[in-house]
């Protein structure tokens, strides 16, 4: 299984992932980052905090993001090499999160792709926006 080359991309192509962040998920990432904050883990210290309700960790949505670039644009094979976000909106527990990547630039000799990223809720508010950067695969030899 092999993603697409850089000569297999266009700028404008897009793919997407769609995922309802639960409980488990923010649970699961708690255990395996560290990261305890009590708005994420607590009922009554996130009732007190700016959001009124617990809310997930901003990098459980962000990692969506790998099913995209890792399994759909370009795809297996691809080697993540950055990204830059920014978060506009929290994202709460039962939220449907979906992430898109648009393809906004190419550098073929440096077999580089860049493109938009952007996380919406399910009422189409955007929770986060940035670019990536990534290294296609390469073709396989014949």
């Amino acid at each position: 299984m092999q993603g697409k080359t850089i000569d297999q991309i266009s700028l404008g192509d897009r793919a997407s992932f769609e995922k309802t962040i639960t409980e488990t998920d923010v649970s699961l990432f708690a255990g395996l980052s560290g990261d305890m904050n009590p708005v994420h883990m607590s009922r009554v210290a996130a009732a007190k905090s700016r959001f009124g309700e617990r809310i997930a960790h901003g990098l459980v949505s962000v990692s969506l993001i790998s099913c995209v670039l890792g399994m759909h644009l370009p795809g297996p094979g691809t080697i993540y090499l950055g990204q830059e976000i920014k978060f506009t909106r929290p994202v709460k527990f039962g939220d449907t999160i979906r992430v898109e990547a648009e393809v906004i630039d190419m550098v073929p000799d440096k077999n580089r792709v860049v493109l938009k990223t952007t996380w919406t809720n399910q009422d189409d508010q955007v929770v986060i926006e940035g670019t990536a950067t990534v290294m296609p695969p390469v073709a396989s030899p014949s």
